[in-house]
């Protein structure tokens, strides 16, 4: 029974990073004909506010409004929101879907340097050695003529990277400061309803706004779907951290680059010189380090550049 209990926990997981990896060339669909950020971040919340709204209703729960809660979901919206989400779609334009998930994975490994600054973990030679690979590995993704395609894309290549440490930072903020009473799925509920509040002006604004009225295309099939996919997975995501614990949750970073870049194989067509699988095992070598150990704390979860 124990046996079959750890094959469903292994199957529960190797579905999240699925999920999560999906969500990555989904976003490249999103942005193919013309849609940009803000337009996008503030329908994925309302989609997100629907199903997680829903979640929460099922559950008989309200959702808090102190003070302290809407401080922490307004710094969720910001950092873990409207930032990376606009940084991401952004890169999504003009990087390969396969390239954003490998830079994804620096998650865990620019997560542990934040942790030091703010006093939530100790360091460790085996972790800084991992962050020093996941370095490596993004300068065999730059070098010249060596992973990308075209020599532009390089200019890029920071929007991912900073969406990568804006998640981070989010993972580490939660991780000091705490939920303020606050479960996982209100959190992220009232972190959606901020997030909306903040974008739609902008999306106004800027000329970005997306009309919801048919007819509709792939690019809203794409958003649809990812921003559903990612509720379903964030909030499986906690539900196994749970059930197995954060440190076996955590092991799909692995699931979600591999993933990423195999969607993207598969839906978009991308194939990848020879320096992108090795800047892809270079950088998965550099999370296996940075990765806790049984008794560690808990990683940052990916966000699937928050789609």
């Amino acid at each position: 029974m124990k046996e079959r209990g750890s094959l469903s926990l292994f199957a529960v997981l190797i579905c999240l990073g699925l999920g999560w990896g999906l969500t990555i060339p989904l976003g490249k669909v999103a942005v193919s004909e013309g849609y940009r950020h803000f337009g996008l971040i503030f329908w994925q919340q309302v989609i997100g506010i629907v199903l997680l709204g829903a979640v929460t209703l099922a559950r008989r729960r309200r959702l808090p409004l102190g003070m302290a809660q809407l401080r922490l979901y307004l710094v969720v919206a910001v950092i873990g929101t409207v930032l990376p989400n606009s940084a991401s779609f952004t890169a999504a334009i003009h990087l390969p879907a396969g390239v954003i998930s490998i830079i994804m994975s620096l998650i865990p490994m620019l997560a542990f340097p934040i942790a030091l600054a703010l006093g939530n973990e100790r360091f460790a030679w085996r972790r800084l050695a991992g962050l020093l690979l996941g370095l490596l590995g993004v300068l065999i993704l730059v070098v010249p003529g060596a992973s990308l395609p075209n020599r532009a894309m390089v200019a890029f290549v920071p929007l991912s990277l900073a969406a990568a440490a804006l998640y981070a930072l989010e993972g580490n903020v939660v991780a000091r400061w705490g939920t303020q009473g606050a479960d996982a799925v209100q959190v992220l509920l009232g972190a959606s309803l901020i997030g909306a509040v903040l974008v739609l002006p902008l999306a106004l604004a800027t000329g970005q706004f997306i009309d919801p009225r048919p007819p509709w295309g792939l690019p809203d099939l794409a958003l649809v779907a990812s921003s559903c996919v990612h509720a379903a997975v964030y909030a499986t995501y906690v539900w196994l951290v749970g059930r197995a614990g954060s440190v076996f949750a955590a092991q799909v970073s692995y699931i979600v680059t591999a993933a990423g870049v195999g969607w993207a194989m598969a839906l978009l067509g991308e194939r990848y010189p020879g320096g992108v699988w090795i800047a892809m095992a270079v950088l998965l070598c550099g999370v296996f380090l940075v990765q806790p150990r049984p008794k560690g704390g808990l990683v940052a979860a990916p966000r699937d550049a928050r789609l």
